[in-house]
């Protein structure tokens, strides 16, 4: 288990002494100010939703894509919108090892702040990285009682408490229905917002429901479900369920060079 890939912790902000308390406050600000913007300019906020949480506390949501259109690259970009919130983000990888997740975090941060322009762009991602815990797994070792066991340790240890909780590398493949209900329990039990990523099959014919048919059998435990499609100029990301459908819907996608949401208007 790793909090992140730093090879040092920098402190929580607030941490400092009254001697230096007027130049951190305006730091401080500063950064909040900063925070605030890029929370603002998110497109996820287009997604036809109140807030740009998408979700509710206890809620599950999936990113549906093939394999490499962006789905890893979406689950980054909504656990950094929390990061950037204050928010604790448990990032649980079942496919890539720790320093591959954190390269991610790294490569879409980078994007999204020089797309932005932010000047300040190493001393914010030192400030949001405490939010950040990355635990991974064996993939045929993974089992809902070991996860919770791992999540007691630290909370019981006063190390880590998520908030938001990403799944990236499950299999929906094969009975999932019982494992994924037992992470909704946890999920509602705990208020986590919880997002996985679902891998989808070029060739699968919808089911009946018209969704994916790897997704489809699990389909009601979910509240938002968002698909990926691959077209000439992008990636464009069209809700399954939850938020707007049809004409009133935003057209987002993702950039091929950045893999930044984009607003596509």
């Amino acid at each position: 288990m790793y909090r992140g890939c730093d090879t040092q912790n920098p402190p929580r902000p607030g941490g400092v002494s009254a001697g230096r308390g007027m130049v951190v406050y305006i730091r401080e600000r500063n950064f909040n100010m900063l925070k605030r913007d890029l929370i603002l300019r998110n497109p996820l906020r287009l997604m036809g939703h109140e807030t740009d949480d998408i979700l509710a506390p206890g809620g599950f949501g999936a990113v549906l894509a093939r394999a490499g259109v962006g789905k890893t690259a979406l689950l980054v970009q909504l656990a950094l919108n929390s990061l950037l919130r204050g928010r604790n983000v448990l990032h649980i990888s079942l496919r890539d090892p720790v320093k591959k997740v954190c390269l991610w975090y790294e490569e879409v941060f980078r994007n999204i702040a020089t797309h932005y322009k932010v000047s300040q762009m190493d001393q914010l991602w030192e400030a949001i990285l405490p939010y950040r815990f990355i635990m991974t797994f064996n993939a045929d070792d993974f089992s809902v009682a070991k996860l919770e066991q791992r999540i007691a340790d630290l909370t019981e240890q006063d190390i880590f408490l998520p908030q938001m909780v990403l799944f990236d590398g499950y299999s929906f493949e094969g009975p999932v229905f019982e494992p994924l209900t037992e992470l909704k329990n946890l999920a509602r039990a705990n208020g986590y917002l919880t997002w996985f990523s679902v891998r989808t099959h070029r060739h699968d014919q919808p089911a009946p429901d018209g969704l994916p048919p790897v997704f489809s059998p699990v389909e009601s435990l979910f509240e938002v479900a968002i698909q990926l499609q691959p077209q000439n100029d992008g990636v464009y990301i069209q809700a399954l369920k939850g938020g707007s459908s049809g004409d009133q819907a935003p057209k987002l996608f993702l950039d091929p060079a950045t893999m930044l949401i984009q607003d596509a208007a």
